[in-house]
């Protein structure tokens, strides 16, 4: 087991201690994720830390399109309850960028590919998300991305 995996279960152990039910359910979520993951990768191995990363930043997109729909119908309940578990999962995740870190690096990856126009977002944004995954929303690199090249 790598430190991440360890740092996963162990706070969902102190979780199950506690008797903290929110972490408890996000985390076995997590780990179950994870676990999928393996499978579906088909290798038998543990995957990598960056693979492990990737995972638990889809479970965090999840959260974060889940409380714009329910904060859309007017569910604060349900949007509340998401917001808790995606603190939970932010826990392990890469520190995210400032948004004057994303708009330097969204400002290099238009100059990196020469993009003039919107024409060109697909270039720039196959330069970008390289260099962002994980520690910032592509939704909102995008939307500048847009707004940089109109």
């Amino acid at each position: 087991m790598d430190t991440l995996t360890e740092r996963i279960t162990n706070s969902w152990k102190d979780a199950l201690k506690s008797g903290d039910t929110t972490r408890k359910d996000t985390l076995s979520g997590l780990r179950a994720a994870i676990k999928r993951a393996e499978i579906d990768a088909r290798t038998g191995a543990d995957l990598d830390d960056t693979a492990r990363q990737a995972v638990i930043d889809k479970e965090g997109k999840k959260r974060r399109e889940a409380i714009e729909e329910y904060t859309k119908a007017n569910r604060l309940d349900l949007a509340a309850k998401e917001k808790a578990e995606l603190d939970i999962i932010a826990e392990f995740l890469p520190q995210q960028m400032t948004d004057d870190e994303l708009l330097a690096i969204v400002r290099d990856s238009i100059a990196e590919v020469g993009a003039v126009s919107p024409k060109e977002m697909g270039k720039v944004m196959g330069v970008l998300v390289p260099k962002i995954a994980g520690r910032a929303d592509g939704k909102k690199a995008s939307t500048l991305v847009k707004e940089l090249l109109q």
